[in-house]
């Protein structure tokens, strides 16, 4: 076997080999001869069978394993000659050139490894941060917005008409062309306006209504409405107003505190505002980070560190984005490409960009989770699938089952990786 290598750049390499079909023919013997050890042929005993029967029991296939195993060989003869080992390897070796002669076989394999990244002065990189300042009046407002969502609805004693936020206690009946229809009417109907419980518009005209006044209301069902017979007609709703509630009036005090910190006997206003401005820091600090710091060190971290990226995960890449493309386009947008390759291939260019980025951006975060001691394992993968899928009704087993099954795990372990290392490294810059 006559075997070169190259090294193309710091994440990809080459190895041609030109093989003897000498040797592959003395494989093909080779396997043979283990076969007929083992295998069963009609006619002869188990041991016993002569290797021109197992030959001709499985002729070609015995050509393509020693094929398979002399390129296993130019494989592991050419990382020991480049230095490396199979588990610096990414992905799968692809076999570029593999041309047979009667005399020999000539044969390239492309392969990619881990790319050696230079951290150095990584960390200067984050941004200093300070917690973010929160108004009083940012405190009060969470306050009464909390306390309003659980006040009681008392009646309204002023003549005073509805207004948004109003509870409106109702009676209604509608039609269609002057014909009442099925599910249009009822009495003593509590309708909170702003709920949108209502097709469009119906609330927007009870607004601004008082008690015991009685009103026709004029409305449009929408096209995609439910009911067929009533998607996109006309209607009236002949509509009064029985009564009219509010929202109980909010009074900061030492009652509204125990009563928003149950089961606390030293609750009080004072420590009910510490504890609304700790969680109103945390989501401000919580969306400053996610808009802001994190996509901004990771582009900072992709301008910084330059090193060469394995191809074909470049590729798999804009292959990703090509494919989501495709889906956004029209019909006779996807047949024009069809036939027309050089389109199809300056289409893929205009994804390479971003494609690298991306992958570059993957590589680096993997290294610094190294560098900083940060993992995330399955089981975590595990917990964070269930906690979403149980906070949106779902079956948590199921989605996790579903996420494994189509192949969404890695990357979201990859993501939940990368959350981690920004925010550690944000965190030690914060003031």
């Amino acid at each position: 076997m006559e075997l070169k290598t190259n090294k193309i750049d710091g994440a990809n390499a080459e190895i041609t080999a030109t093989l003897a079909q000498a040797d592959i023919s003395a494989n093909v013997e080779k396997i043979a001869k283990q076969l007929a050890k083992t295998t069963d042929v009609p006619g002869f005993r188990k041991g016993k069978v002569p290797v021109s029967a197992v030959k001709k029991q499985y002729g070609e296939k015995l050509v393509q394993d020693a094929e398979s195993e002399a390129l296993r060989s130019v494989l592991e003869e050419g990382l020991k000659d480049l230095g490396f080992d199979n588990d610096a390897l990414i992905g799968e070796p692809q076999v570029t050139k593999f041309d047979k002669t009667d005399d020999k076989i000539e044969v390239a394999v492309t392969i990619a490894f881990r790319p050696e990244i230079n951290l150095d002065g990584y960390a200067e990189l984050a941004p200093d941060t300070k917690k973010p300042k929160v108004a009083a009046k940012a405190i009060t407002d969470r306050i009464q917005e909390l306390a309003q969502a659980q006040a009681e609805f008392v009646d309204v004693t002023e003549d005073r008409a509805l207004i948004d936020g109003d509870t409106a206690n109702l009676n209604f009946e509608g039609s269609i062309d002057g014909e009442l229809f099925e599910g249009g009417a009822a009495e003593e109907f509590a309708l909170t306006l702003g709920s949108n419980q209502f097709i469009p518009g119906f609330e927007d005209q009870v607004i601004g209504m008082k008690k015991d006044e009685e009103k026709v209301i004029k409305v449009t069902f929408p096209e995609n409405y439910g009911g067929e017979k009533l998607a996109g007609k006309d209607a009236e709703f002949k509509v009064k107003i029985n009564s009219i509630q509010e929202k109980a009036k909010i009074r900061m005090d030492a009652a509204l505190a125990k009563k928003m910190m149950p089961g606390d006997e030293e609750a009080s206003m004072d420590k009910l505002k510490d504890q609304v401005k700790e969680q109103i820091e945390k989501e401000e600090l919580s969306k400053l980070y996610n808009e802001d710091l994190k996509p901004s060190l990771l582009q900072a971290f992709v301008a910084k560190f330059n090193f060469d990226l394995p191809t074909f995960v470049v590729e798999q890449e804009i292959d990703m984005a090509l494919n989501k493309k495709a889906q956004t386009m029209s019909e006779d947008e996807i047949n024009e490409l069809k036939d027309n390759q050089d389109k199809v291939n300056e289409l893929r260019e205009t994804f390479r960009d971003e494609a690298a980025k991306s992958v570059k951006a993957t590589f680096i975060i993997d290294a610094l989770a190294k560098a900083e001691g940060i993992a995330v394992e399955e089981n975590e993968v595990m917990q964070t699938i269930y906690f979403e899928a149980m906070q949106t009704g779902q079956d948590p087993a199921g989605v996790y089952e579903n996420y494994k099954k189509s192949g969404y795990l890695p990357a979201i372990q990859m993501a939940m990786v990368e959350d981690k290392v920004l925010t550690k490294l944000i965190d030690a810059k914060l003031q």
